[in-house]
C-alpha cells in the first residue's frame, strides 16, 4: 500500500516543478513583453519584476491583464502566445499549489 507521504511527497514535487515552469514562463514573457508591448512592460515594472524592491500594485497590473485576457488584441503572435501560456500555468500551479495544501492538511 502506498504511504500517505509519499502521496504527500510526490504531489509537493509537481507543484515545485509546475511552480518552476510558470516563473521561467513569466520571465521569458516579460523579456518578449519589452519588444512587443513597451507600454505594458513600463506598467508592470518590467526591470524591476523579480527583484526585492518590486513594486507589487504594477505586478498586479499584469495578473489583471492575464485574467481579462486583454492579450488577444495583440498583433504578435509569439507574445499572445506566450501570454496563453503563462496565463494556463499560472491556473495549474495555483490549483496544483491548493490541492497539495489541502492534502497536506487532510493526510
Amino acid at each position: 500500500m502506498i504511504n500517505a507521504d509519499t502521496v504527500l511527497f510526490a504531489l509537493m514535487m509537481v507543484t515545485l516543478v509546475n511552480m518552476a515552469r510558470y516563473l521561467t514562463a513569466l520571465r521569458s514573457l516579460i523579456y518578449i513583453m519589452r519588444e512587443a508591448h513597451p507600454l505594458l512592460y513600463q506598467q508592470v515594472d518590467g526591470n524591476g519584476f523579480f527583484t526585492t524592491h518590486g513594486n507589487v500594485t504594477k505586478q498586479f497590473r499584469l495578473y489583471h491583464y492575464l485574467k481579462s485576457k486583454e492579450y488577444h488584441h495583440h498583433h504578435d503572435e509569439v507574445f499572445t502566445g506566450k501570454c496563453d501560456r503563462v496565463r494556463e500555468l499560472f491556473i495549474l500551479s495555483t490549483s496544483l499549489l491548493i490541492v497539495t495544501l489541502l492534502a497536506a492538511f487532510i493526510l
